[in-house]
């Protein structure tokens, strides 16, 4: 299954956010073929979230989505920010889509790391 370019996915993720009622923008326009994503989700208690692309080992084969994985988890926003330029170092193309919502909401297929029980 071909991965859907990252413009497409952007522009849907903004209004599937839209229409949850969370409130998301477009921080930064990458490669519309195939930027990385981040997403950072401002919990507006002084902490944020931020997620990455999942590394491949916990994907999988049969996931033909975009996959995320948390980056940094209860960070302040200059760590944040910091992060996010040193991504920006080593892919100039990758989007950043910026949410603010209390509960922390991402709206994100989640990947599971094989080594955790439930």
């Amino acid at each position: 299954m071909a991965r859907i370019r990252s413009d497409f996915f952007v522009a849907a993720h903004l209004r599937r956010c839209a229409v949850e009622g969370v409130d998301a923008v477009l921080r930064r326009r990458g490669a519309a073929e195939a930027g990385a994503i981040f997403v950072s989700v401002d919990r507006l208690d002084g902490t944020i979230d931020l997620y990455g692309p999942a590394p491949q080992s916990l994907v999988g084969e049969d996931k033909g989505g975009r996959v995320f994985a948390p980056v940094l988890t209860g960070a302040e926003p200059a760590a944040i920010e910091t992060r996010m330029r040193r991504e920006l170092g080593f892919d100039p193309d990758l989007w950043w889509i910026g949410i603010d919502d209390r509960q922390g909401r991402a709206l994100l297929d989640l990947a599971e790391d094989p080594g955790t029980k439930r």
